[in-house]
This record gives C-alpha cells, structure tokens and sequence, in this order.
C-alpha cells in the first residue's frame, strides 16, 4: 500500500539540511539574505517543510517519548548504552543536567530541538508575505500552519518543563543581551500564549487535508490538539499544584506555577473537546471498523467466531491502516529505507516453517521492545473492569498453568482465532477483554504479521521465544511482545516489505475520553453524559458499558465505583491506559493527575525468557528497577544553556 506523502517526504530530506541560521554561517558576507530564501513558493514550501522538521520522532524506538512510562521494556535497555532507549533511560532515574536524555529545549540526546524549530517558524512567518508567485490565500493557510506548530512546540516544551521562555519575535542578529537572554515565563501565561496562537491559525486552516496533503496542520487537527492544551491546562499538574511546586518561584519571587485550583478550567477543555468532536464527525471521522475481507489465514475461524475475531481486526487496524478514518493527526515524517521505528523493534521474528519457505533476516523485525507484566493485569477482564475488581477473576489462580480448550468444545467457540486450541497457558491468559489479545503476543495466543498467522507459545525455542541459536540478543525480555503497532501484513529483510502507517498523534477514541474525563471534573459528580462518551470506545472493543457492569454487584467488588467523581476517575484513566496503550498516552496522564510517583517507582516484571515450558517460563522476576521522584516531572534544562543564560531559573532538583 502506498502512503508516500509529497510533503512529507520533503520534510523527511530537509531534516538533513542546516537550518536557515546555519547555512548563513559559511557563506560569504552579501552574498545571501533570508530574504533570499523567500523568491518563490517552491522555497516557502521548503521553509514550511523545514518547520514541520522538527517535530519529536514519536516513531524511533530509541528516541521515543511513547516509551516514557511502564508499558516497555527493551532488552538493549538493560545495560548502559546511554544512546539507547532514551525514554525508559529516563524512568531509571538515569536523567542529567549535563546531557538530557530526550531534550527538547536544546536538542540533547534523542531530541529535537525545539527552539531551533521555533526560530525557523519565526523565520517564515516574517517573511512568507514576500513571496511573489503565492496568492494571499496560500500565504495565509501556510502561515496559519506554521503559527499552529510555533504554538504545539511551546505546549512539548510545557508538558517537559514547565515555565518555557516565551519566543514570540524572530531576534536580530545585532539584539542587545535584553533580548538575547531571556526569562521563563509563568505556567499560565505559557497556556495563554499557546492558544492564542492556535486561536489565531485555526480560522485561516483549511477544514480537512486530503490526499498528497494528509499530515499538513488543517482546522481538524488545530482544534483537537487545542482541546488537549486545554485539558493539561485544567490538570491537577498544572492547575493549583501547590503540593509540587509552591516554592517554585521566578526571577520576582512569583510562583510559576498556579497555586489556586480553577475550576472552569475544565469548563474551558468541555467547551474546546466539543467543538473538536463535532467538527471530527462532521468531516467523516469516526471509531475504526475494519471493512475488507479478513486474511485468508483467519476465514475458516471467522465464520464461527464473526463478532470476536471483528474486534481483533478493528482493533490493530484503527492503529497501523494508514490514513484511516480515526486517524486526526497522524505523524509521518518516516524514514522508508532505514529501520528503527517501533513497529520494527517490537515486530516478531518470522519463525522457521512459516511463510513458504521465506528467508527470515532480522531486519526490519528485531523482535526485543516487550510489553511489561504490567500491561498484562492492566487490561481488563472479560466483563470490562479490573481483574482486581472482578469477583469472577479468580485472582488466587492468574498464574495457574491451563489449557486453552480444543477445536471440538463448546467453549472454544468465542475463542477461535484468539487463542490456540488446546494450548498451554495461564489463567490469566484467560477470559480477558478483546484489546488484550490484540494488542499482546501471549503463551498460547497467535501473532499476525509477515501475512500469516504465528503461533505464539514464547517459550525459549518455540515461536516467539528466545532462540539462541537464531537470535541470542532478541528476544523479549518479559516474554510478552506487543502486537499493537505492527501491521500483518509487515515483513522482515527489506524496507520495501514493511508496510508504514502514520504514527498516531491524537485519534478520535482520545477526544472520546478527553470529553468523559473534561466532564467528569467539571461536575460534582459524574453524568450520563459522561458515561456515554467513555462507552462509545468500550462498545467498539467490546466490553460492556460503564453504568451496567460497575452496579453489578455479581461481578464487581465495588459496587457503583462509577457514580462518584473519584471512581469515574479511576474508570477513566484506566480505560485511557488501555485504549491508548503504547501511543505515548500513559506517560502524560500520570503526570497530570500527580500519579507518576505512585505509578513509576515500582519495578518492572516479566517471566523468566529462558524457561522452555510453562513450569519454569512463568516465574516472575524483576528485570529492572525505576525510580520517578517529583524532580522528575520536569526536565532539566541543560546545564550549557544555564551557563550561557544566567537569567534561566533551573527546574527544581536539578
């Protein structure tokens, strides 16, 4: 399937050009203007694509904020190569003044950097109205662009550090020290400064990008990321965080964070989730359904298993088809011919007797980014709650050695296709939600990639184990691989044979939730209105609705947890934690809510990799210790940059 993007793969070569600023530094004096670089559209299509340039690489496995958190583990990452796995390096407390692992501010590590992105912004902006050959529509809709993506990269810079230096003005080159050396500025005043200035892109964005144009800001994407500015900004983090940050003051001894909770903030996020909701739906987007024939590998099991094995599919595809009808903002600045993306690190190696014969190689399936054994309790059970909250859920017995049961029973009917039957597994392999077998590679279970269908047992020297004689550095540590982010029909050996897809950066199930939680907050206690956003997504993965299952009280603990505000909450975060699960969403919901502490300094578990059948592969062990303290929260900014600016207020703790 072809996605190649005009302007997209214009981004991707000008990622390799200096900047602006750069390539006056080696040329002689008179000889060009930035002036210079605004003659024509052509180079203003260049100039806009160098903006879009600087987006963060949410795709690259060791560059990837999406790994921020406790849903991966990387076997790489289990030693000291500070160039690997940035993201989880972080979660290790392994961060530093002197070189910030994923820094956006300055462009350290794994990062982009921001301000650099900026300043190209600023650039354009001042100059597009020179153009000749654009007419004063065009330049408009490519300035609104560019205003959108100056503001998006101050709100990256706000979720990361707090208190941003606002670079509002494009500096001139003989600026006095005043403006050269600049202070941060207020928490709040960040937010303000950031939507105004996606206020004023959004009426002149076009409504909706289409075709060779799909991944360019338009008016669908402006507003929704708009609604998730909003609801950060309502968060308890960033919202009254007292607790954190009381003494975190500026250069007039003024707090930069607010320290009083407001309320209509949620009202703000209510009004803005809205408005992006009804323009979403008004321009075609919707939940994902998969509508085509189901591989020839699955038919015979989709005549008696239709309604289950139909989730599976809508669920990996509303993730990896390209372009599909979810999908709002969807980055793509891809490299075709290299590898690295996370679809490539967690894709399963093609194991020997499968695919005709087909030389397997690792590249482009390098089979080590696992899921942690957290991620197998996280999804719910069967009946759409916790396992812990599931009074069916024989918790005593998760670990339990089973077996799947055989092609000829009467229960494996709903499970056909899903599981293998007759497989040796584990209870809590069992009578779990749809999203689970979508999303993990299981003992027992089945992965769908290279066109065909694995078996996957994850016992060493079975498919999906380690195998030290094909791959003794690959393999998932945890012995849980995550299935979510590749496409079935992505191979092994060639760039050519990996199928790419736009990496989600938001898609219609997050504004879905966004509007339960926006709601939940606002009101004292939780609405219909609430529960209906939060079931649109749980009825497309199929589990029950909210105000059924939790007044159950033959199948819950808590009977009614959802008719209070805090309960709702717990509903809702978890219910994002899943849905979202490894799209880079648990991270950021964590910090919001001042849950990271809690959540991010236990270990990480997985099963013992090295075990060849159940009674030895099940054996939890810690593969790894984390930390997460409130210094956490917000990234240092590098110590050069202190250096050079004495007027920069370091984040607290570093």
């Amino acid at each position: 399937m072809k996605i190649f993007k005009k302007f997209l793969i214009i981004v991707y070569i000008l990622a390799f050009i200096p900047s602006c600023s750069d390539y006056l530094d080696v040329v002689p004096d008179n000889t060009i203007t930035l002036e210079d670089l605004f003659k024509s559209k052509e180079q203003a299509w260049n100039a806009l694509a160098k903006v879009y340039s600087y987006m963060p690489r949410i795709d690259m496995t060791h560059e990837s904020p999406w790994t921020l958190g406790d849903e991966w583990l990387g076997r790489l990452d289990l030693g000291d190569n500070t160039g690997q796995l940035r993201g989880i390096r972080i979660m290790r407390g392994l961060q530093s003044t002197t070189s910030p692992l994923i820094g956006f501010w300055s462009g350290t590590g794994a990062a982009k950097p921001l301000y650099v992105g900026i300043r190209q912004a600023n650039v354009f902006l001042q100059l597009i109205d020179r153009v000749p050959d654009m007419t004063e529509n065009e330049k408009k809709e490519w300035a609104a662009q560019v205003k959108f993506l100056k503001a998006y990269y101050h709100f990256i810079l706000v979720q990361h550090y707090g208190p941003v230096v606002i670079a509002d003005e494009l500096i001139s080159p003989d600026a006095g020290e005043e403006e050269l050396f600049q202070y941060r500025s207020k928490v709040d005043d960040c937010f303000d400064f950031i939507l105004k200035l996606m206020n004023e892109a959004i009426p002149d964005l076009q409504e909706k990008k289409t075709g060779t144009l799909a991944g360019q800001i338009d008016r669908l994407i402006a507003t929704s990321i708009k609604a998730r500015v909003l609801l950060f900004r309502a968060s308890p983090f960033f919202n009254g965080n007292i607790e954190y940050f009381g003494d975190f003051v500026n250069h007039k001894g003024e707090p930069f964070f607010p320290l009083t909770y407001q309320k209509e903030k949620w009202k703000d996020a209510i009004d803005a989730i809205e408005e992006a909701i009804v323009l979403c739906e008004k321009n075609g987007i919707a939940l994902y359904k998969y509508d085509k024939p189901v591989y020839i590998f699955d038919r015979e099991d989709y005549a008696i298993n239709k309604e289950n094995l139909q989730r599976i599919y809508d669920l990996r595809f509303a993730v990896t088809e390209p372009w599909n009808n979810e999908l709002i903002w969807g980055f793509s600045n891809l490299n075709y011919y290299d590898q690295g993306e996370l679809a490539h690190s967690t894709n399963m190696r093609l194991p020997e007797g499968y695919g005709g014969g087909i030389t397997n190689t690792p590249q482009f399936s390098w089979q080590w980014m696992a899921a942690t054994y957290q991620m197998a309790e996280r999804y719910y059970s069967k009946n759409g709650v916790p396992i812990d909250e599931d009074i069916t859920f024989n918790l005593d017995k998760k670990w339990e050695l089973t077996r799947v049961p055989g092609a000829n029973e009467p229960a494996y009917q709903e499970l056909a296709g899903i599981m293998q039957p007759g497989a040796e597994t584990i209870n809590l392999y069992l009578n779990r939600e749809p999203r689970f077998y979508a999303n993990l590679a299981i003992t027992g279970g089945y992965w769908r990639s290279h066109s065909v269908r694995i078996k996957t047992m994850m016992y060493a020297g079975t498919d999906g184990g380690f195998n030290s004689s094909q791959h003794s550095t690959d393999y998932y540590e945890t012995g849980i691989g995550i299935k979510k982010l590749v496409h079935m029909e992505s191979k092994s050996g060639h760039w050519a044979r990996t199928l790419k897809y736009p990496y989600p950066i938001i898609r219609l199930a997050d504004l879905y939730l966004m509007k339960a939680e926006a709601l939940n907050e606002y009101y004292d206690a939780p609405t219909q209105e609430v529960y209906n956003a939060i079931n649109l997504v749980r009825e497309r993965a199929g589990v029950p609705d909210v105000e059924t299952v939790w007044a159950d009280a033959s199948i819950v603990k808590s009977v009614n947890k959802h008719r209070t505000k805090e309960g709702m909450r717990d509903i809702i975060l978890q219910e994002r934690g899943i849905e979202l699960a490894f799209e880079g969403s648990r991270f950021p919901d964590m910090v919001r809510h001042k849950r990271a502490i809690m959540e991010f300094s236990s270990p990480v578990w997985g099963w013992n990799y090295r075990g060849t059948n159940g009674a030895n592969f099940f054996n939890l062990e810690i593969k790894q210790t984390r930390r997460f303290t409130i210094t956490d929260h917000l990234w240092p900014i590098d110590l050069n940059e202190i250096n050079t600016n004495s007027n920069l207020i370091q984040n607290p703790g570093w």
